[in-house]
């Protein structure tokens, strides 16, 4: 059970890893493109990877079982991704990938925020430490 417990941590180096792949492929691949032709492009190329992972998994009549209320919030989810992602892209286009990236991944100390406001996660002192030094170490790359 331990296991299965610290399996998020394998997931979210994954993530971290392909999301610097992601910036580095990005930054070559907007060069001479319209960054918003270049986020619907990759945004294509998601659908059918999602997509095409929920139909082999057999997952497709899962759809009819998620709630009005998730539904909503996935939604609006994916309206904030597709935001995120075209201004993301416009400041790919624009700046330099190492001080873009610091600024993009400064959102997790307005998820701490976020989370803290509106999920009523503790705000503890090793948290709020902990996105200080984001913040400061952020700063120190983009100034």
């Amino acid at each position: 059970m331990e296991n299965n417990l610290n399996l998020w941590w394998i997931y979210a180096l994954l993530s971290a890893f392909f999301a610097a792949l992601t910036t580095i492929f990005a930054k070559i691949g907007v060069a001479n493109v319209d960054a918003n032709l270049a986020t619907a492009v990759r945004t294509v190329v998601i659908l059918m990877f999602a997509w095409g992972i929920v139909l082999a998994q057999g997952n497709l009549p899962l759809l009819a079982t998620i709630s009005s209320r998730s539904l909503i919030f996935l939604i609006v989810s994916g309206l904030a991704t597709g935001l995120s992602w075209i201004f993301y892209f416009q400041a790919l286009k624009l700046g330099k990938t190492a001080q873009v990236a610091p600024i993009d991944k400064s959102s997790v100390v307005m998820v701490i925020l976020f989370s803290a406001l509106f999920l009523q996660e503790p705000l503890t002192f090793k948290v709020i430490v902990g996105g200080l030094l984001i913040v400061i170490g952020t700063l120190v790359l983009v100034l």
